[in-house]
């Protein structure tokens, strides 16, 4: 009897310890509970015949014949191949970026000059993707967008963009990138200022210069955090930037073929179509491949450094 006691006076005297912390978190285990466990029984919905006489569990079951829909008409291969090669780029190019500019930052002597840099490339990433949704049409639509008036100002022929669909890759690659980097650059940032500064001293008494203190001094320092972040990445790799894509392409087929992704796939078939046991089955295999993906790569971490690794 004595020994379930102890552990559970133990218990009781961490959570007292920790009461502002675990205050502090409720909000946020409210939330999760709320929106992420709590709809945990929808998923049954991607193995039935969904209609809303019989409700999701009275509804007839049909096994796998959602999945066998998706897998026959090719739909599913599009959109797990947009999906995941869009977050690709996001992830590689991105994190480079981040690291370039979080490296420039740090090299940057005077302190205003610093953080009125800091706050330039902060904005793009607070303004709505509706905004940016608007300004892209204003400067990429046939008829009155700004490039086309510069083409023709030129003696050129205007380019209907909203009609190619090998140029949006390009272009959502590029808007994501600018909204996204000067915000993502913060961790790194805050990394390099992490670091031991009598590095920095030994690499200047032995006659390192700014790109050699680069090379052998922060880069090397940055390769946890970067392993800590692509780790998460991957987890969202099945996750598409939903706003950014519907704002700037919306219901234009036309442009399909590259830029449907997963979610404005799903968004389509609930709204449009009204089809929810389709576009739960496509939830459901978005999230069983990202946790798959999230695995695999933390046991190859953990097996080349395990401190590295997320669990």
């Amino acid at each position: 009897m004595t020994d379930r006691v102890q552990p559970r006076r133990r218990l009781l005297k961490d959570l007292r310890h920790s009461r502002v912390l675990i205050l502090m978190c409720i909000p946020a285990i409210v939330f999760f509970a709320i929106f992420s466990y709590a709809p945990l029984p929808g998923i049954w919905i991607a193995f039935t015949n969904f209609n809303y006489r019989d409700g999701i569990f009275g509804s007839p079951f049909v096994g796998f014949q959602n999945f066998e829909f998706l897998i026959k008409s090719g739909q599913l291969w599009l959109l797990t191949r947009n999906t995941i090669l869009y977050n690709l780029a996001f992830i590689v190019l991105g994190n480079i970026l981040q690291i370039a500019l979080a490296i420039m930052l740090s090299e940057i002597a005077s302190k205003y000059f610093k953080k009125v840099t800091q706050t330039v490339m902060f904005l793009p990433y607070f303004i709505s993707v509706v905004l940016i949704g608007v300004i892209a049409f204003n400067l990429l639509n046939y008829d009155t967008g700004a490039l086309n008036a510069l083409i023709e100002s030129t003696g050129g022929d205007p380019i209907k963009i909203y009609s190619t669909a090998g140029a949006w890759p390009l272009i959502i690659i590029l808007v994501h990138l600018w909204q996204s980097t000067g915000y993502g650059s913060i961790v790194y940032f805050a990394a390099i200022m992490g670091i031991d500064r009598t590095l920095f001293e030994a690499a200047a008494i032995d006659g390192a210069s700014a790109w050699q203190r680069i090379r052998y001094v922060i880069l090397p320092s940055l390769k946890p955090t970067f392993i800590i972040l692509l780790l998460f990445s991957l987890g969202g790799i099945m996750n598409g930037n939903f706003g950014l894509f519907w704002n700037l392409i919306g219901n234009n087929a036309a442009l399909f073929s590259t830029t449907d992704i997963i979610e404005t796939s799903v968004y389509r078939m609930v709204m449009s179509q009204n089809n929810f046991t389709t576009s739960t089955a496509v939830g459901l295999y978005q999230s069983l491949f990202g946790f798959a993906l999230v695995m695999t790569a933390n046991w190859v971490v953990r097996r080349m450094n395990k401190d590295y690794a997320i669990f």
